[in-house]
């Protein structure tokens, strides 16, 4: 949950390796910290703060060709200038940035680093130690890296510099994400394509437990025994506009907006070339075969796999159960005959769901990646595929992969099971015009949220059906932007205990989009309005009543969980703008969680 940049060339690197990290920072923002080394020495600029800050002290003055740049979502030791990264060795010869968690930590600091005293509390500063014990054993640099590598347990993506060696970067991985970027007259190393898509396209994959060694005119990749592996550069995808914000505020503002166009863009994907729904036939005989699906997920995905649930259930006749990826790896459940799974995530480098997949993959089972992200772990290790192409998603509130989920599982689900009862093309077009609509209306969200939500403590949201697995999603968008506690209740469990809470003006927005219970979930917002509840109702056009404050246009009952989403995302938004939080990177969040 951090984010690693570095770069090797003939130009002065400090601005490329900033630029790169402010791309990143969705990655991690409590600290951050660059490493440049030039003629005169290696020269270490880090603190605690974002990417601005570590701007306001780098010695913009100082020009190096090479260098290495990490922005930190804290795992060990507190954000602060001395756990930020780069760290040293103890003689300082060896510089290095890490995303990831060596597990066996304190077992390599007893074995080996006896007597070497550490000067923060991170993990990192011990691979680092360790490189610098074996060197001045007698190995050469590179090999007492890829011994240390293999001494290691965890999870690392490293980039490393040699102060006797200034020709090169080392790095390496183990789970974590980290691409080689290909360049004329020089070479990066990145976390994400979207810190190098300014400089190059052209990409170099590096897998597990491989190490690589970077110079200004050539890669070379090999595995932790020396052994050189021949890879092919692939080419990025990514168009650099994407990743820039534009004329909105935030990127969250911008990526709610876009996901009109994703659904349209996933439309256009998922069709061949006569107009028809089209998905491999090899995935689609997959699910056929299985006797039930296992959606592993976490976050908003796995409440985007709850409504997939629904969809496999009710259009494809297919037994379904979801799981959250941290519980299920060290609770598995019992499982049925043919089993497939399912791992849903936006990055495809979600730590929690590969630790699922490698064991049901060592037991056997066939695996299914739904990402936004071509290249990413999940993608690679899974036996099949599904792109969700929403583009990149910068705002660590997820909302345009949410909808995006949804939308595939939907294809998928009709795929599955042909059903001549729902044009699911068209009733994705009807979707994405509804969606549209509803975006069109911000005035109406933000009056809502400045009335309600400005200043309250805390706010529900209930519904029936599927609407309580848009209320879950609903409830943390809020909760992680604004940080008003918020919880998603399915609206006939109020009487059993919840209800308790309510107080006078307390928000509770209902959502309703089925028809089948209406008017039960009406009967639940009396029941909230006698207790003193300030109530919001979001309600689908065709059941609406004019009490109702947000009308939705009408789609298709299966899929109104993908436009009853977008007022509780914009309520979100305007509830954390008027409450002064900080939008794109709310605290103690990352976008993309490497680490379990």
């Amino acid at each position: 949950m951090c984010g690693i940049v570095g770069y090797i060339g003939y130009e002065d690197v400090k601005e490329t390796i900033l630029s790169g990290l402010e791309k990143l920072e969705y990655r991690g923002y409590d600290s951050s910290g660059i490493a440049i080394l030039n003629g005169t020495g290696l020269h270490i600029y880090k603190d605690k703060g974002r990417i601005a800050h570590l701007r306001e002290i780098v010695d913009f003055g100082k020009e190096g060709t090479l260098g290495i740049g990490h922005t930190r979502w804290a795992t060990h030791g507190k954000p602060n200038k001395i756990n930020s990264h780069p760290h040293q060795s103890s003689t300082k010869r060896f510089t290095l940035v890490h995303n990831g968690i060596i597990e066996n930590e304190d077992l390599l600091r007893m074995e080996y680093l006896q007597g070497v005293q550490c000067e923060s509390d991170t993990d990192t500063e011990v691979v680092a130690q360790m490189i610098q014990k074996f060197t001045d054993e007698g190995k050469e640099p590179e090999l007492a890296i890829r011994y240390t590598l293999t001494l290691i347990e965890g999870s690392y993506a490293l980039a490393i510099i040699d102060c006797e060696n200034p020709d090169v970067i080392y790095v390496a991985k183990n789970k974590s994400p980290l691409l080689i970027g290909k360049g004329k007259e020089f070479n990066m190393v990145a976390s994400d394509a979207m810190a190098m898509i300014h400089h190059t396209n052209e990409f170099y994959e590096l897998q597990d437990k491989e190490f690589a060694i970077i110079s200004r005119n050539d890669v070379s990749i090999y595995n932790l025994f020396g052994m050189q592996i021949q890879r092919d550069i692939f080419l990025g995808e990514l168009d650099a506009s994407d990743i820039e914000k534009g004329t909105y505020p935030h990127y969250m503002l911008k990526e709610i907006d876009e996901q009109p166009f994703v659904i349209r863009r996933i439309i256009a994907n998922y069709q061949d070339e006569n107009g028809n729904l089209y998905i491999d036939q090899k995935i689609i005989e997959a699910v056929r075969s299985s006797d039930k699906v296992y959606i592993i997920a976490c976050g908003t995905s796995y409440n985007a796999g709850l409504a997939g649930k629904h969809l496999l259930e009710k259009i494809a006749s297919k037994s379904t159960e979801i799981h959250v990826s941290s519980e299920f790896v060290y609770n598995m459940p019992l499982l049925s005959d043919r089993p497939i799974f399912i791992f849903i995530s936006q990055s495809g480098e979600t730590a929690d769901s590969r630790a699922v997949l490698v064991k049901v993959k060592e037991m056997g089972y066939p695996t299914l990646a739904l990402t936004n992200v071509k290249g990413s772990t999940l993608y690679r290790e899974t036996d099949y595929q599904l792109l969700l192409h929403a583009g990149p998603e910068i705002a660590v509130a997820s909302t345009k992969a949410y909808t995006a989920q949804i939308a595939v599982l939907a294809i998928l689900a009709c795929r599955i099971k042909p059903c001549t009862k729902v044009d699911m093309l068209r009733e994705l077009s009807i979707v994405a015009n509804v969606m549209e609509a509803l975006c069109d209306n911000k005035d109406l969200y933000e009056d809502l949220a400045k009335q309600y939500l400005s200043d309250t403590r805390n706010c529900f949201y209930i519904g029936r059906h599927v609407d309580y697995y848009t209320c879950l999603e609903a409830a943390l968008k809020l909760k992680e932007i604004s940080y008003i506690q918020t919880e998603g209740f399915a609206a006939g469990e109020l009487k059993h205990g919840t209800i308790a809470l309510i107080e006078n003006d307390t928000p509770v927005i209902a959502v309703i989009t089925q028809e089948s219970i209406n008017l039960n979930t009406r009967s639940n917002i009396k029941e909230v309005k006698a207790r003193g509840a300030a109530v919001i109702t979001i309600a689908l056009k065709r059941i609406s009543s004019d009490a109702d404050q947000i009308i939705i246009g009408d789609v298709h009952e299966y899929l109104t969980p993908l436009v009853s989403i977008i007022p509780t995302q914009l309520l979100a938004y305007y509830a954390a703008l008027h409450r002064g939080c900080d939008i794109d990177k709310p605290r103690n969040l990352a976008k993309s969680v490497t680490v379990e």
